[in-house]
């Protein structure tokens, strides 16, 4: 294994630019980005009891994020805690919005005001509500992507032509999904155009998505890992000792561990975009630098072999 310099040694900071580039539709976005759901709480994520985050360091992520050039930052109405919005949090700190930036939402999952989990949405009205509340937590007209997060395996047809009609209406301009499968992207193609895949992915998560990876790719449509980092922590964060393969390239690079598996996310292919979420600055920066770490041809066969050897994520 050839050892080069890290991906993070520079006097200047590296920006997420050095990530390369993808399209959204007709929105262009650098292919590291900013996922928000760490952001209200401290500790796990999407629970009730989370310790809300302070809030000028929250803000302070946010601005820094875009100072570093991310453009396409990832949210829901959903992300909360008992005093924090996601959304909230990026219409205080980010508006008005630069041009250039990208805000995808979620819709689907709901939680009541406990943060409770209720009922998905599944009836065009429940979607259409979630959209607007999205609009008014973000202060938009229109939101840039939306994905239709679902669970279980039944038709998506009813609720993706519910948010294709949005579409049509203005409130909406480009469409996505979350938690798929092949059958329900081409159900949906089926419907209207499908810009991005929402699913979790990473190294030893789901190595029987492979394929699926890459026929988004064939199709022109974005691939974006979630939990690509934390992989089997999920919503609480990593947890567990990191495999030596990944600390075998890390070491040899002078990253960490996460580094590494961002970069070899990218590596899947010049669709596939990263939105790590962080309430720290400097993790921040590091995840950012991960999108200019250029794994070598025996790094990615070293961990292409860990993540092949998994069985599910």
């Amino acid at each position: 294994m050839t050892s080069t310099s890290s991906a993070s040694s520079t006097t200047a900071p590296i920006t997420a630019a050095a990530s390369g580039r993808w399209t959204l539709g007709d929105l262009p976005v650098n292919r590291i980005g900013f996922g928000t759901m760490r952001l209200p709480q401290t500790g796990g994520a999407l629970v009730a009891d989370a310790v809300p985050r302070d809030r000028d360091a929250a803000l302070a992520v946010l601005r820094r994020a875009v100072e570093l050039g991310v453009n396409h930052i990832d949210t829901a109405a959903f992300y909360f805690s008992r005093l924090r919005s996601a959304n909230e949090l990026i219409n205080s700190a980010l508006a008005p919005y630069a041009d250039d930036l990208v805000i995808t939402t979620k819709v689907g999952p709901d939680r009541d005001r406990t943060g409770a989990w209720a009922a998905h949405a599944r009836t065009p009205e429940a979607l259409r509500g979630q959209v607007e509340e999205n609009l008014r937590q973000l202060g938009r007209d229109h939101l840039d992507v939306v994905n239709l997060r679902i669970v279980g395996q039944d038709s998506i047809a009813e609720r993706f032509g519910a948010l294709a009609e949005l579409r049509q209406a203005g409130l909406i301009r480009h469409l996505g999904l979350s938690n798929v499968t092949p059958a329900h992207l081409a159900e949906a193609r089926a419907i209207a155009p499908v810009v991005c895949v929402q699913n979790r992915y990473g190294i030893g998560v789901r190595p029987e998505d492979d394929a699926f990876v890459r026929e988004c790719g064939e199709q022109g449509i974005a691939f974006v890992p979630f939990y690509a980092i934390a992989a089997a922590g999920g919503e609480g964060g990593a947890t567990g000792a990191e495999p030596a393969e990944v600390l075998a390239v890390a070491e040899a690079r002078g990253v960490s561990p996460a580094q590494v598996r961002l970069a070899w996310t990218l590596h899947q292919g010049p669709h596939v975009l990263a939105i790590p979420g962080t309430g720290d600055l400097g993790h921040l920066a590091a995840n950012v630098a991960a999108g200019a770490l250029r794994l070598s041809e025996d790094e990615l066969k070293l961990l292409d072999g860990l993540h092949r050897s998994a069985t599910t994520g």
